[in-house]
């Protein structure tokens, strides 16, 4: 296994998504090791904050607030589980993700020297629903709205990349913490006993549970090898199934009752479909190649820490 060539740690990093569940504590790991965070927010700056406003709608940022940013991490994009997805939801949650991405990239072709990398999320929802097969970087892209999106959101930095910019596509899984996410949504009806498998169970789920993440992150900051796409996951994905008994186990309760597809598909439509019954069994390929280690690969010792269990 090859380790790669670390840099210089970035000291300034400006950050879309910094107040959400990833960039929270992506932002406060990054602070407590001395980097110098810069958040974009789409609202006024609090007075005495480093935060920069930005409008990615009106296309409107401030040129000046790259002056010294050594990296960009973009985690901006609208909740893809908010709600069904109506016609209007599926609008907002692609121009979320396209807009901003778009006008991060351009806008660092204006200035020099430019940030030395651009990390900009998308998800394994790339490669839409595979089945049992186990797809890495290199697999294509799948078909559905889900891969729709992230298929654009990716192409959307392309400015950058042609720029010379190191541009990683942070492809992540569902991301596992009690604060947010999936997981926080989980964890009421697991607690009351309610926590089975949606449909068939056997729908493979690709993870990485919040702490890792952070850590990926880093890595991906401090170390120039790689570019392009990444997958964000555990080498260990499960099924719905098992993902629904370990909880279980994990908390305490059983995990025996389950949703039939039908059921999914009347409550949650396309969302239900592509979010919980589509099967993705994704590898984390060129984050193995770089040495990087998981401190919690497995499910039961990510949901013990993630859940302080």
């Amino acid at each position: 296994m090859s380790t790669s060539p670390a840099t210089a740690v970035p000291k300034r990093v400006l950050m879309t998504g910094a107040s959400g569940l990833v960039g929270s504590a992506l932002s406060a790991c990054l602070v407590a090791k001395g980097q110098q965070v810069v958040p974009l927010v789409r609202r006024p700056p609090r007075p005495g904050s480093r935060e920069i406003e930005w409008d990615p709608v009106q296309g409107r940022i401030d040129v000046d607030a790259f002056q010294g940013v050594d990296a960009i991490v973009n985690l901006a994009g609208e909740n893809i589980a908010a709600g069904r997805w109506t016609a209007s939801r599926k609008k907002t949650i692609l121009e979320s993700r396209l807009q901003g991405t778009r006008l991060l990239a351009e806008a660092m072709t204006r200035f020099e020297p430019r940030p030395r990398a651009f990390i900009s999320a998308s998800a394994v929802g790339y490669y839409g629903h595979r089945g049992e097969e186990q797809v890495s970087e290199d697999s294509p892209a799948g078909c559905g709205f889900l891969a729709e999106v992230c298929r654009r959101w990716e192409q959307a930095t392309t400015a950058a990349r042609d720029a010379g910019v190191r541009v990683v596509l942070l492809r992540l899984g569902i991301v596992l913490s009690a604060r947010g996410g999936a997981l926080a949504r989980m964890l009421t009806p697991a607690k009351l006993g309610l926590g089975g498998p949606f449909g068939s169970g056997c729908q493979w789920m690709s993870w990485i549970g919040l702490t890792d993440l952070v850590r990926c992150v880093e890595h991906l900051l401090a170390n120039d090898v790689l570019s392009g796409p990444v997958n964000a996951v555990s080498p260990h994905p499960v099924t719905n199934a098992e993902f629904a008994a370990t909880l279980g186990k994990v908390l305490g309760r059983p995990a025996i009752l389950r949703m039939p597809a039908m059921a999914v598909n009347l409550l949650f439509g396309e969302m239900g479909r592509e979010l919980l019954l589509a099967s993705t069994r994704a590898e984390p390929s060129r984050l193995l190649s770089t040495g990087f280690c998981f401190a919690h690969p497995d499910l039961t010792s990510a949901l013990r820490a993630e859940l302080s269990v």
